[in-house]
């Protein structure tokens, strides 16, 4: 095999990692992440390929990062691929008469091949019903004979695919790449398949039996009567209306939590994934009530939403920015100072600053995300010009109104979510002494 092959599986493998580790960085859902696909499918070779086109096994592991991007290890297993044969015609030199007829390519009747590589995906609806994605990718393949001249063969590998969701265990899907590989030229192969796909981790609500004839009609079987699920505002044909993995029945009488809001605590964990995975209370923002909401202990730090002793330190600013502003006014500055002396008197700690917007009914995504951006960064910016906070130990993120913390009031706004939220890793908790602010309204 040549190296330049090598290099090129090499750089794909290299940019996958790479955009992993970008995707990884950026905010995830609590979604189940993992999921397995066995398949069937089709290896489809050049004609003037030494193989011929045989079935093929598939196995996938795959890990979601976020809604768009995905990593998938491919293993693929051909159990008998036939040598490919041609036709020739040529002149009998003894005789003179023309001859036909076909002849093997290679020097055996049939071969074995086996696949291994990583595809990564980009999809483009994630958990929607239908879910178009692209992949690209590289691995190797191996034959258990010589095929044009090597038994290991380089591939890159592009192409893509569609699942289709019946739940959020459960779909199928179908995919497509092509294959370029050969040792001394370059050649285009593609192989087919259709997989089962399942997402281990996933909830599915129990399927509940619908009241019988001579009761009230419960059409989509959740327990709550279609008359019931008018009185509250749920969809009669779908017995998870929020989808946030509880049935509407489950959220009104067991859990007391909205069935049209997939968060009511607003702590950015959906309430099935509270209750059914992380054993949190989806009525309360913190659970372990150690100043941290619980999304933001899973999702960001990496400690236990049930202990309140490895919360981070949390200092909330409501920093009243001019319109369209990202200038602080000097009668904030007292309370950056406060956090630049935590900071200071903790050299190992380092701070997270986050921007939030709050959201009203004309509010643009796009405009209030670059805001809450700029905003953070000067609250860093000031922590490290006028305290002396080396910039190494602070980092700056928006998310617009992405992640209020209460429920939003799209007509008069709420104060609570427009705010600056600093989190400080490693630092003893000495904040107690500063008065904290408190939301007020915009001037």
């Amino acid at each position: 095999m040549q190296s330049k092959q090598v290099s090129i599986i090499a750089a794909v493998f290299f940019s996958l990692m790479l955009v992993s580790s970008v995707a990884k960085a950026q905010e995830t859902g609590s979604e189940a992440l993992w999921y397995f696909c066995p398949g069937v499918g089709l290896y489809d070779y050049e004609g003037d390929q030494e193989v011929a086109d045989g079935f093929v096994l598939t196995a996938r592991l795959g890990y979601d990062f976020t809604q768009m991007w995905s990593l998938e290890g491919v293993l693929t297993l051909a159990p008998s691929l036939d040598v490919n044969d041609v036709g020739f015609t040529e002149i009998d030199p003894v005789t003179g008469q023309t001859i036909t007829g076909r002849r093997n390519l290679a020097d055996f009747d049939s071969t074995w091949g086996a696949g291994l590589s990583i595809d990564g995906l980009y999809h483009f609806t994630r958990w929607e019903r239908l879910d178009p994605y692209l992949a690209l990718g590289g691995g190797f393949i191996f034959f258990g004979d010589k095929v044009n001249d090597s038994d290991l063969h380089a591939s890159v590998r592009a192409g893509g695919g569609v699942m289709y969701h019946f739940n959020d265990m459960w779909a199928i899907r179908a995919d497509g790449r092509a294959l370029l590989f050969g040792s001394d030229h370059a050649e285009a192969n593609s192989v087919i398949d259709a997989a089962l796909v399942w997402t281990w981790g996933a909830y599915v609500p129990p399927d509940i039996s619908a009241t019988g004839s001579d009761g009230p009609l419960d059409s989509d079987g959740d327990g709550l009567s279609d008359d019931e699920e008018a009185q509250y505002g749920t969809d009669p044909l779908n017995p998870d209306t929020d989808a946030d993995g509880l049935s509407d029945r489950d959220e009104i009488r067991t859990y007391s939590t909205d069935p049209l809001n997939s968060d009511t605590d607003y702590d950015a964990l959906r309430d099935g994934d509270e209750v059914l995975k992380f054993e949190t209370d989806p009525l309360k923002r913190d659970t372990d009530g150690g100043g941290v909401a619980d999304g933001h202990e899973v999702l960001e730090d990496g400690t236990d939403p049930l202990n309140p002793a490895d919360d981070l330190m949390l200092v909330e600013l409501y920093i009243q920015f001019d319109y369209d502003k990202s200038v602080i006014k000097p009668q904030y500055y007292s309370d950056i100072d406060a956090i630049g002396k935590v900071l200071n008197r903790n050299p190992d700690s380092t701070a997270v600053v986050e921007g939030h917007a709050d959201q009203k009914k004309a509010s643009s995504a796009k405009y209030n995300q670059k805001l809450s951006e700029r905003r953070a960064k000067a609250v860093v910016d000031y922590l490290v010009t006028s305290a002396g906070v080396d910039k190494a130990r602070l980092k700056a993120v928006g998310y617009g109104f992405s992640r209020p913390k209460e429920k939003p009031d799209l007509v008069n706004g709420n104060p609570a979510n427009r705010r600056v939220e600093v989190y400080i890793r490693n630092a003893s908790d000495d904040m107690g002494m500063v008065e904290k602010p408190t939301p007020a309204e915009n001037k």
